[in-house]
Order: structure tokens, then sequence, then C-alpha cells
């Protein structure tokens, strides 16, 4: 890597200055980053983040059915000398260093942590895009919310997508009290093992989900769903309809001229940088590693948001970022308030036998939730403290350096 002209951790400005990192994104990955880049006190930080506070994206189930509040104010989970906008990034300009604001404004930058997340991704299923709801962020959470609120006691919701998200999100509104249908498509909780499986749809049972594992919704109207099972097409009742059918990253990386992956994630070598300027630094789930599968999920972004700030402080430092190195631990899906399944796996997220259910771990699921963003928290007030499980035995061969 040629690293002519960069400032050195020693306390050396660029040109007079302090070296200046933008993060852009404020979720487990951005916020992990932002204070980990404290290790060095010498850089200056900006946070670009589309709303005013953390979200924990992994309790917006219970934000749409009012068991839980997903919003963490930054001034509680941030170092107190991080500057944070309230603005959206439009474009990137990679070859003058400045990033583009939706308000007009500009920020140059002498490294960057792309860390913007996922948004929902629209599933080719007529009428989806008009009539469905999305449970990917804070503002589909919401309107979600408004429409559960303003519900018939015995109207239905219909939950599209059986991985783990729409899992919890069926469960969540069912234990309120309202009828929910849980449409698989390709089955219910397939990431996990057997055993899991089995004692996640008891559970679902239990608060009477109707689960339709191997149907397919092929439309969706105002108020119904159409679903083919078997090839007979059902049309059914669903006053609410919830899309939990995947993710994408939003376009920011494609419009900036950065290659990207086939649902728009910044393609990065093994150390995080961008393909293509390795100023650029991917973290979260909007970054597709080369060499790597990580599951879009916490328990990768944080270690991956510390990852790329350690990229960043060895850049500025002159040298040589290390490889990813992370594993997993768990799978675990809320069932309500009261139950949960705990699926164990090996590093590379495969399952183990070994899974826990019931209030046990539903305890589990709370103390992890909470983890999470004390985690983060740690960070702010010593940082680089947070460590994270490395990952399976992988030969990752050391790519080339990116130009710049």
């Amino acid at each position: 890597m040629d690293t002519t002209g960069i400032t050195r951790i020693d306390g050396e400005k660029v040109d007079g200055r302090r070296p200046r990192v933008v993060v852009l994104g404020a979720g487990y990955a951005g916020a992990m980053a932002a204070n980990r880049l404290r290790r060095n006190p010498a850089v200056d930080v900006t946070v670009v983040n589309p709303q005013p506070f953390f979200v924990q994206r992994i309790r917006l189930h219970q934000f749409v059915s009012g068991t839980g509040d997903p919003q963490v104010g930054f001034d509680d989970v941030l170092a107190d000398d991080t500057r944070v906008l309230v603005d959206i990034a439009t474009r990137i300009d990679t070859g003058g260093r400045r990033v583009h604001l939706a308000s007009g404004a500009h920020l140059d930058y002498d490294y960057l942590v792309y860390a913007i997340g996922t948004r929902h991704r629209t599933p080719e299923i007529h009428g989806a895009a008009e009539h469905a709801l999305f449970i990917a962020d804070w503002v589909g959470a919401q309107r979600i919310r408004e429409r559960v609120e303003g519900l018939g006691e015995h109207e239905t919701v219909t939950v599209i997508g059986g991985g783990l998200t729409g899992i919890e999100v069926a469960a969540e509104i069912a234990e309120t009290g309202h009828g929910v249908r849980l449409v698989g498509g390709r089955g219910i909780a397939t990431s996990v093992g057997a055993r899991a499986r089995r004692a996640t749809e008891r559970q679902l049972s239990r608060l009477g989900v109707d689960v339709v594992d191997q149907g397919r919704v092929v439309e969706v109207g105002e108020r119904t769903v159409t679903v083919d099972i078997d090839g007979e097409h059902t049309v059914l009742p669903s006053a609410a309809t919830i899309l939990a059918t995947g993710f994408e990253a939003p376009e920011l990386a494609a419009v900036s001229g950065l290659a990207t992956d086939e649902i728009g994630r910044l393609r990065a070598d093994a150390t995080l940088s961008s393909l293509d300027d390795d100023r650029v630094v991917g973290a979260g789930d909007a970054v597709a590693v080369e060499g790597i599968t990580l599951r879009m999920s916490c328990q990768a972004a944080e270690p991956l948001g510390a990852q790329a700030a350690d990229a960043v402080l060895a850049k500025i430092a002159g040298e040589l970022p290390n490889i990813v190195d992370q594993g997993f631990v768990a799978q675990c899906a809320s069932i309500g308030r009261r139950a949960a399944t705990l699926q164990f796996t090996r590093r590379d997220d495969s399952p183990t036998r070994a899974v826990v259910t019931g209030r046990l771990a539903a305890w589990t699921k709370e103390l992890v939730c909470r983890e999470t963003v004390e985690n983060i928290r740690r960070e702010a007030a010593r940082p680089g403290k947070f460590s994270w499980f490395s990952g399976p035995k992988t030969t990752i061969i050391e790519p080339e350096p990116a130009g710049r």
C-alpha cells in the first residue's frame, strides 16, 4: 500500500490540521466505528445519520407492537467530542474526498467509513410496492405501528417472510391479541436446525399465529393477499400486510461510482477497503467483504465497525490494516415477550445441536439486546475495549492495494 503523505498517529497533522474521518450511518457498525476512532484523540470524527438518535434495529418488532422503544440518544452512546449531523449522504466524490448531503451541505474528509446499513427490498409480488408495509427501518416501523394501532379487534395481519425477522414481527403482533398469518414462502426458520425450527413453530402456534410455511404470496391488495399453495391461488383478507422478505443497500455507493454487489452493498477487500478507493472503508450490513460471508446482523455489524475504525487508524498511521477476522456464536429469535428460540452456531454460522427455548431463551435474547448497546457505550468510555469472537479457520488471499 502506498502510504505517501498519510499522517502518522503520533500527532503529526495533514497540512496543519487534524485528520478528518466522516462516518456515514450511526447504527451498530457506524456508532461502534465512531467511538473506536477515538483511540487516536487527534482524529476529527463527524457522524452523518438520518435520525437524531441511535435506533436499536433489533427492537423494531417491539416498537410496532408497543412493547419496546428502540431509540437511544446519541449523547448516551457516542463519545462527547463526536460531531453529529442529522442528514443523508447523496453522493461521495472520492476524487475530491467530499460527501454531498441532502441538505445541500457537504463534508470534506481524509477517510470515510461507509456504514449506511440496508433498507427493505421489495420482492416481485404484484401490488407489494403499493400496499405492503416494510419492517426494515425506523420509518417503516412507524408506519406499521400506526396501521396496527388502527386495526379492529378481529382484523388479520399478514406477515410475509419466514426468516427470523418475520417470525419476531408475527409473534410480537399476535401477542397483543391480533390475528396473524405468517406466510413463509420457502419455509419457516430455515437458517436454524430442525430442533430449533420445531420449537419455533410450537411457540408460534401457542400464540395463535397461522403459519403457512410453504405458501407463496403472489399478490398484495389494499386489504387482501393472494397465496399460492401447490399451484392453487387463494384470496385471503389482510387488514395490514408486512414484508420481511429481505434487504438491499441504498444506492449511494453505486451513484458514487463505487463497485457494488447484486444488492447494492459496497464491495470491499478483506481489510474492508473499497475496491475502488482505499480511503473509503466499509462496515456493517452495507458492505460485501471479498472472500467472507457474513449474515446481516448486529452480531456481525459491531465487530465490522470496530475493525473498520482500526483499518482507518492503521492507514492514518501509515500501516497495513488487518484482514477481517470474526465469527458467529448464535442465532436468536424472540417469540413474543415470554419465549424465544436460541440456536447456538459454529463460527461460520452453521447450526449446532445446542438449542435453548422458552423463557430462558427470551431472557438471554433480552440480555443480548441490552449488551449490544452497552458495547457501544463502553467503547465511547474506553476506545479499544470492545472485543469479539474470531472467525472460522479459512484462508484469505491478501488483496492487492486499492488505488487512491
